[in-house]
């Protein structure tokens, strides 16, 4: 699949039919159209890069709240955590969540149910976070899952832009295929025929 008839030298056709003496007004609309889509691509690259770098800016910052309002504390199982049973006909059987206690930086105690290692027996130590009331909180978002979360939205942005424009051509081509194949009809149409091929 090289030289004239290879992938590269059939887009390169596609692309630039302006070389070709017999192509057609549709044929040059078509490659208008792929060079449109192709730049309006290269040029979503920039800005979905910017819609990356302004969703960091408000993922640091919810990160930076996230830390403020919450801190790390350490909650003690009242009772042992239950075993998980797997078998071939259901997930486990079981509450994941268990029994605890935990004191607040005022000193005020707290009990509540909180995620434990199944089997974990009483009195072991399970890391929780709690907000500024010393309830149990999620824990805060970090740098790292900014970045992340961050390339992960510029990224789904682009492929978003190019599977639309990627369909906005195919639309088109499929328009011009009709249209050509039309064409086509009306010319046979209208073609001479003798009772035998020439």
């Amino acid at each position: 699949m090289h030289g004239s008839s290879g992938p590269v030298a059939r887009f390169r056709r596609r692309l630039f039919p302006a070389r070709n003496s017999l192509a057609r007004g549709s044929d040059r609309f078509e490659a208008f159209v792929l060079k449109l889509v192709i730049l309006a691509a290269l040029l979503a690259i920039p800005v979905a890069a910017a819609v990356g770098s302004a969703n960091h800016g408000r993922q640091v910052a919810a990160a930076a709240a996230d830390t403020t309002g919450r801190q790390a504390a350490t909650a003690y199982l009242l009772t042992a955590a239950p075993v998980r049973i797997v078998d071939s006909e259901s997930v486990g059987t079981g509450d994941p969540a268990t029994a605890a206690t935990w004191t607040d930086s005022r000193g005020a105690r707290h009990t509540g149910s909180v995620l434990a290692t199944p089997g974990s027996p009483a009195g072991s130590a399970v890391p929780i976070w709690i907000d500024a009331r010393g309830e149990l909180t999620t824990a805060p978002r970090n740098a790292s899952t900014a970045v992340f979360d961050s390339v992960l939205v510029g990224l789904w942005l682009w492929f978003a832009v190019v599977a639309a424009l990627v369909l906005f051509h195919r639309v088109v081509r499929l328009v011009l295929d009709r249209q050509r194949a039309a064409a086509w009809e009306r010319a046979w149409a209208v073609y001479p025929r003798s009772g035998s091929w020439p």
